[in-house]
Order: C-alpha cells, then sequence, then structure tokens
C-alpha cells in the first residue's frame, strides 16, 4: 500500500492561500471518521496471521492430501475401549464436495492382522507433517449424532513417541457424545488431570442438534491460557491456575492436529439398535493462525 501520509507536491504557488482551509476542513473529515469508527473492526481485534490449512478441495474421492495427514489404522480400542477399526479405505475418508468425509460403517470387518470389529471409521493426524506452539487452531465441522458415536478435533504435544501421555498434554477443542446431541466438550490433559480427572468445559446450544449444521469450534492458546470458542463465542477458558495443586502446566511445546470419528468406548458408550449408520463427520477446513 502507498503510504497515506505522502504530501502533495506543489502545482501552483496560488493555492498556498488555501491551505489553510484545506488543513482544517480535511482535519474536520478525519475527526468526524474516527468518532463514527467501527470498534469491531479488524483493526481494533488482535491480529492472526494463516501458517497453515486444509481446505479439502480435492478430487471427489481422493485421499486427503498426504503431504499435510497420515491416515493412521488400527482398532485396539485406543485406549479408550472404542470399538471401530480405523482404516484408509476411501469408503471411511475421502475427499467430497470440499469437505473431509470420515465415514464411520457397521459392518463386519477382519483386518490384515486378524482384528476383527463390528465398525470402521478412520483417524487422521498431521505429526511429522505439521505441528505448532501457540495460536489459534480452528475447523468447521458437521458433526453427527447418535448414541455411540465420538467425533473429535483434538491436539496432541509432538513430544508425545519421547514422554508419553499424558505427560505430553492434549487440548481437545471439540468433542461430541452422540447421547449428549445439544452439548459439546472441550477439555485439556497433562500429568495429573487426565481421564476422569481433567479440566473440561462444556458448551450446550439453546435449540436444535449439534449436527444439525457446520460450526466452527476453534481453540486459542498462549502461553498461560487456552481458551475455546464455537462460532466465535468464548465459553471456556483454562490456565494453570486451574491445576490440582503441585501439578505442571505443560502446554509450552508443538501440539499437532487430529481428527477422527470414534464408535463406542467408555464416554460415549456403546451404540444402540436406534443408532443410524453409516454416520459421517464432515470437515470444511481446518486453519491453524500466529500472532507475528
Amino acid at each position: 500500500m502507498r503510504n497515506a501520509s505522502a504530501s502533495f507536491r506543489r502545482k501552483d504557488v496560488r493555492f498556498c492561500s488555501l491551505a489553510p482551509f484545506i488543513l482544517f476542513f480535511a482535519g474536520g473529515l478525519l475527526a468526524g471518521s474516527q468518532q463514527h469508527a467501527d470498534p469491531t473492526s479488524s483493526a481494533s481485534k488482535p491480529r492472526w496471521f494463516l501458517t497453515w490449512s486444509d481446505e479439502f478441495d480435492g478430487p471427489a474421492g481422493s485421499t486427503p492430501d498426504p503431504a499435510k495427514w497420515v491416515v493412521e489404522s488400527g482398532g485396539n480400542g485406543w485406549g479408550n475401549d472404542e470399538l471401530e477399526y480405523y482404516t484408509a479405505r476411501s469408503q471411511n475418508v475421502r475427499q467430497e464436495n470440499g469437505n473431509l468425509v470420515i465415514e464411520a460403517i457397521k459392518e463386519k470387518f477382519t483386518a490384515a492382522d486378524g482384528t476383527q470389529r463390528r465398525y470402521t471409521s478412520a483417524r487422521l493426524k498431521t505429526q511429522g507433517r505439521f505441528a505448532q506452539r501457540y495460536g489459534r487452531f480452528e475447523a468447521r465441522i458437521k458433526v453427527p449424532y447418535g448414541r455411540g458415536t465420538w467425533p473429535a478435533f483434538w491436539l496432541l504435544g509432538d513430544n508425545f513417541p519421547a514422554v508419553g501421555w499424558p505427560a505430553c498434554g492434549e487440548i481437545d477443542i471439540m468433542e461430541s457424545l452422540g447421547s449428549q446431541p445439544s452439548t459439546i466438550h472441550s477439555t485439556v490433559h497433562g500429568p495429573g488431570y487426565s481421564g476422569e480427572s481433567a479440566l473440561t468445559g462444556s458448551f450446550s446450544f439453546a435449540s436444535g442438534n449439534v449436527g444439525d449444521n457446520f460450526h466452527v469450534f476453534a481453540a486459542e492458546w498462549e502461553p498461560q491460557a487456552v481458551r475455546f470458542y464455537v462460532d466465535g463465542q468464548l465459553y471456556e477458558t483454562k490456565t494453570p491456575a486451574d491445576l490440582p495443586p503441585g501439578k505442571r502446566w505443560v502446554f509450552d511445546h508443538p501440539f499437532f492436529v487430529i481428527l477422527n470419528l470414534a464408535i463406542g468406548g467408555g464416554l460415549p458408550g456403546s451404540p444402540e439398535d436406534s443408532t443410524v449408520f453409516p454416520q459421517r463427520l464432515l470437515v470444511d477446513y481446518v486453519r491453524v493462525y500466529s500472532r507475528r
């Protein structure tokens, strides 16, 4: 942008006599424009700069960008007694109509290692592709609902292979339990405050179910705070002051992104006969920002 304060070039000495009037008139206009400035304009808000994103605009049926995502496989319960087997099949994970589709299917499935499951689904992570310390992590998501479904958008510390869980830290930006169709949960886990002792918040929609529409779920993470938002509304903040006495705030290193749709497990319980399959988690985009 050109410098707005650049001086006018002198065209004719005859205009010099008008200079005081021009300055007075321009100053009045400037003062008026400042008095009526929108206090919610972008200039008055904290500035975020996009550092990483996926808009999921690939061809229909294509796999998520392998330069950005690792598609995990396995059916060992994932530490939560989950019932699904995660696969990389296009039936379970693909790009479609500008969205990432994670589809949970009820089927008899036998994996190459002989593991048998009654459900399949998908789980993606950016581990080894992208991780960031601090910033704003957001995704526009339409969740499924029905007892036994457990979609999540979350972050895990990239030192997980070295120190394990929960010492690596975990930030759950959005978890939705199908048995609570109007409520979402946000949680931070760390050593001495994980699992049932984790620091958790929730947000309930005044009308309708979470899965009726797309919503933007976000976390703004700074050195001494993690703030959780839904559709731009702040609903929960966690800080070191919330920790149990003597426990350590471990949110001081890069974290990577995870998206998954679990079926069953300790939190949501098992699907009922009335739970409809297939179930779909739709992700319009994932965007990560930082401040400069």
